[in-house]
């Protein structure tokens, strides 16, 4: 049983115990009953996030609670889809704490919201798919059409310096075909019209496995993004896709922050020890998704939660290339320290 667990398991007796007929075993001091009773009708911590595997840590979190201080926070999660609908939700003050791609919150922080990014917990999130056996990667797409769902976010940003790294001038060398989303992507190339796609997880799985059902010509998950980016920029090879921000209403409370990266952090390692289990749950949120399509985006993500205060060379070092060529991605200069959530890891 890990530390959460037996904090959760330890928290969970002393409720039990406080909600005990008079009589039944030890008296409890009535402060700590309450405030035990207290922290399990609090309201609950709203955690967000997309239809991506960087959420299924938070989705766990939902139902394993928040455990802070010795006491487990209830939480629930929300699905979000897209940037700017994240944006809204945070100006309406209807999320605590989201996962967001790793350049939302450095672009709304520079803006003067004092939001903070607490932990990087996706590295590579994004795959080439082809039906081409002769790509073997991202810098074999001269002259060809990649289908990309993606526009003015992480993706995007990423492709645009993954290309720039390999030469490649997009509309000129490689044509970039827009689609209205990622599912709108894998059904252009299950239809045949489309050869090459770039799709996050877990819908690049999800091409994958509807393709294998219907036993067309086969498909093949070519480079993912991360391996194409150290291979690219060799001196600074990690690429900090994603993580999960606090609020501004939420960002001062270092306590709550760091019980968030910690039980991040746990139920990551808990999706990529169980790929059944946490696909079971992912399905909870995502019904269209099919489970071996979940299980297997599971397997394939590199799913590690960091804090930010650990990653920060590497998201300055991220941020710095970003500035060089897309400033207003992130909001015109690095963010202060302070935006690199709490100070101490897990």
């Amino acid at each position: 049983m890990t530390g959460r667990a037996r904090a959760r398991a330890g928290a969970l007796a002393v409720l039990l115990a406080a909600l005990a007929l008079p009589g039944c075993g030890s008296p409890q001091p009535a402060n700590e009953a309450e405030e035990n009773a207290a922290a399990a009708t609090a309201d609950p911590l709203r955690l967000a996030g997309p239809a991506a595997v960087v959420s299924f840590p938070l989705m766990r979190m939902a139902d394993t609670g928040v455990a802070v201080d010795g006491r487990v926070r209830p939480a629930r999660f929300q699905l979000w889809q897209g940037a700017d609908q994240l944006r809204v939700m945070l100006a309406r003050g209807e999320v605590d704490y989201s996962a967001t791609p790793a350049n939302l919150p450095a672009l709304m922080a520079n803006r003067g919201e004092p939001v903070r990014l607490l932990n990087v917990s996706v590295w590579g999130l994004l795959w080439l798919v082809s039906r081409d056996p002769e790509v073997h990667g991202f810098a074999d797409l001269r002259g060809r059409t990649l289908l990309t769902p993606f526009r003015r976010d992480m993706g995007a940003i990423a492709l645009h310096e993954l290309f720039k790294a390999q030469g490649l001038e997009p509309d000129k060398d490689i044509a970039l075909r827009q689609t209205r989303d990622a599912l709108d992507a894998v059904a252009l190339m299950l239809a045949g019209q489309g050869d090459h796609a770039v799709l996050p997880e877990p819908t690049a799985s999800l091409l994958l496995y509807r393709s294998r059902q219907q036993g067309a010509a086969p498909l093949h998950r070519v480079q993912s993004l991360e391996a194409a980016w150290a291979a690219g920029f060799p001196q600074q090879p990690e690429l900090p896709q994603a993580g999960v921000m606090a609020s501004a209403a939420r960002a001062g409370d270092d306590a709550l922050a760091q019980a968030i990266v910690v039980d991040y952090a746990d139920a990551s390692r808990w999706c990529k020890a169980d790929p059944p289990a946490c696909a079971a749950l992912a399905q909870r949120y995502l019904p269209q998704m099919p489970l071996p399509a979940l299980e297997e985006s599971i397997r394939v993500t590199r799913l590690d939660g960091v804090p930010a205060a650990e990653a920060r060379p590497q998201l300055e070092a991220l941020y710095r290339l970003i500035l060089d060529s897309q400033p207003e991605a992130v909001g015109g200069r690095l963010p202060d320290p302070g935006f690199y959530g709490p100070a101490d890891g897990p």
